[in-house]
């Protein structure tokens, strides 16, 4: 497969500003003080559907032929990447099917999809048994088959992240990026590239999840993880090829935190920052207590990547950090 090239991430944010704007970087002086850092927030929770995956959405269906297009389109997703397709083939009119898991799904995510007017299966107890079953549909149906991670596009499109921060923040030392598939970790590297930047990047994982921290720690693919992360953003059982080449070569380190930490995270963002969070969304600023000792004075952006967490979830994480 052919990698994205960091110029890739130019031509992505020159095609998606004709149909998404730049998200907002907000300054939180609670959480700088908290975690003795100057920490600001890239708010991708205020996308169109709530989450970073659309830039790569609209760019990857938006280069797409005519024919491509309307011969029909097939993902799995747990949700917010397929809300992204979806939400890009309503945008350029092809049709769209998406598998999600038939256990633990996101209900809100699910629906959200469907508003969009894509056709959601479900099948299997995780994403990564919907996405197999997927690869078998595209071949019998003729459709366009998207990966959510082995994409250039996608890549290059979600990567615009990082273009965004370093334009308004030139002088960012640190981004801290949730990783679940790589996407987001991959494109802002190349970002960084692009900009010809000295920012470091760093990704974290769920250790409840943690395929793609031993691939890259390990150097190798051919890892299949435990999964028993709540939080779905982050849930996948093996690393991906195209993210995983970039992150190898571009990412500056990977940290592992907790699940309990992530809805910690969660609270913290609610009540010092005034966003919701879903878990994968918050799972940076959990990493920033792992990254502690190296923040200190220095320039930080935290990616809030997504916002699509159930409301009875939502209220549950709230609750377990009340007092007695």
């Amino acid at each position: 497969m052919q990698l994205p090239l960091p110029a890739d991430v130019h031509s992505a944010l020159e095609f998606i500003g004709d149909y998404l704007p730049p998200t907002p970087l907000i300054k939180c002086p609670a959480l700088s003080e908290f975690f003795g850092c100057d920490l600001s927030l890239k708010c991708e929770s205020f996308q169109p559907v709530g989450a970073f995956k659309v830039r790569g959405g609209v760019y990857l269906v938006g280069r797409l032929s005519a024919a491509q297009r309307s011969g029909g389109l097939i993902s799995a997703s747990t949700g917010n990447h397929g809300q992204s397709i979806a939400y890009a083939g309503r945008l350029f009119d092809a049709p769209v099917v998406i598998y999600a898991p038939a256990e633990g799904a996101n209900e809100a995510k699910l629906e959200a999809m469907r508003r969009l007017g894509a056709d959601v299966r479900q099948f299997g107890k995780d994403f990564d048994e919907a996405r197999e079953q997927v690869e078998d549909a595209a071949e019998k149906e003729g459709l366009r088959y998207i990966h959510s991670a082995n994409e250039p596009d996608l890549i290059a499109g979600v990567g615009t992240i990082g273009l965004e921060i370093l334009q308004e923040a030139p002088a960012t030392d640190l981004i801290v990026v949730p990783v679940g598939g790589g996407s987001g970790a991959a494109g802002i590297s190349l970002a960084v590239a692009a900009c010809e930047a000295t920012t470091q990047v760093i990704g974290v994982q769920s250790a409840q999840a943690p395929a793609a921290w031993h691939a890259w720690s390990e150097r190798r693919l051919d890892v299949e993880a435990g999964m028993t992360s709540v939080h779905e953003g982050l849930a996948t059982r093996v690393p991906f090829e195209m993210t995983m080449q970039i992150l190898w070569e571009r990412l500056t380190d990977f940290v592992l935190v907790q699940d309990t930490a992530i809805d910690e995270a969660v609270r913290r963002l609610a009540r010092d920052a005034h966003l919701v969070a879903e878990g994968a969304g918050a799972a940076s600023v959990a990493a920033l207590d792992v990254l502690r000792e190296r923040l200190a004075g220095r320039r930080v952006v935290a990616i809030i990547s997504g916002g699509n967490l159930p409301l009875q979830r939502y209220a549950r994480i709230l609750q377990e950090g009340l007092p007695d």
